[in-house]
């Protein structure tokens, strides 16, 4: 089938968050209660609509690979998952109108062919403003656009904006002695909302998205600690068919550069460049 089988593809996919992706339990959490509730759906009043905020290397790139794998037996191949990045098919603010339209089109077009596919917009924070406003029809509550049955798609916002408020509010957490296992929702969406949503530079600035409420789940990536990218190192080891030697392991982890710079507590680059460092020491 296009779509894996909800609740094999759910238990699977709640495994994998488990023990593949660190540091992250309400990325976990939040996922995993919108794609389950979707999933167990059969008939949605909406599409699935996520939003994707965090600083470079904390995993939103690769929670969107793994949920994709999971709904789709090709994954990122699939025929059915659309991928936009601003740089690549975006590149020029003159031609936005343009863009606005073969964007509608595309998107119409693919939901016509199968109402269950599913659109990626990378780093939102370099979308022009005013452009993914022309999709609002299609995330709505409505039941038929432009004559297209469109309630089971899935649309995941993936963006760099917000990462450094949600960094500044886990270092004041923790200074307060509040584990990361306790930040909640509540505590990050406030400072999300004001850095992606207020900010003049971002996709969604003034955007009807925001404004109708069509985002489901906003999911907060927090900023990794030492011990994060230690587990990074060695799970990039193990991949790659290496042996893991804890020397290895910590010089590679204490390699990457940390802040603030008085606690050196978070990575500045999260797991990112643990793959091209590892190349290093073998």
């Amino acid at each position: 089938s296009r779509l894996r089988a909800g609740h094999a593809g759910s238990c699977s996919l709640e495994f994998d968050l488990a023990t593949s992706l660190v540091g992250q339990p309400l990325v976990r959490q939040q996922v995993m209660k919108g794609v389950r509730e979707f999933l167990e759906n059969p008939n949605p009043v909406k599409p699935l609509v996520m939003s994707f905020h965090g600083s470079t290397g904390t995993g939103k790139t690769y929670v969107s690979s793994m949920l994709i794998r999971y709904l789709f037996q090709s994954g990122l191949q699939s025929p059915y998952v659309h991928h936009f990045s601003p740089i690549v098919h975006f590149p020029h603010a003159e031609q936005i109108e343009q863009y606005k339209e073969s964007l509608k089109r595309w998107i119409q077009g693919n939901l016509t062919n199968c109402g269950r596919s599913a659109f990626l917009f990378d780093e939102m924070d370099k979308m022009h403003p005013g452009l993914i406003d022309v999709i609002i029809p299609f995330l709505g509550p409505s039941w038929v656009v432009y004559g297209t049955n469109y309630r089971k798609a899935i649309f995941i916002f993936i963006s760099n904006a917000g990462g450094e408020q949600i960094n500044n509010v886990t270092l004041a957490l923790w200074r307060s002695r509040k584990d990361r296992e306790e930040i909640s929702l509540q505590d990050l969406e406030p400072a999300i909302s004001k850095a992606v949503f207020e900010n003049p530079q971002s996709g969604f600035w003034k955007s009807g998205i925001i404004n109708e409420h069509l985002i489901d789940f906003v999911v907060p990536f927090l900023p990794l600690k030492h011990h994060h990218v230690k587990q990074c190192v060695v799970s990039e080891l193990v991949q790659q068919g290496l042996e893991v030697r804890p020397g290895v392991v910590q010089e590679v982890a204490d390699s990457i550069p940390y802040f603030p710079e008085e606690e050196k507590l978070f990575s500045s680059t999260g797991c990112k460049t643990v793959a091209s460092r590892i190349s290093f020491f073998f």
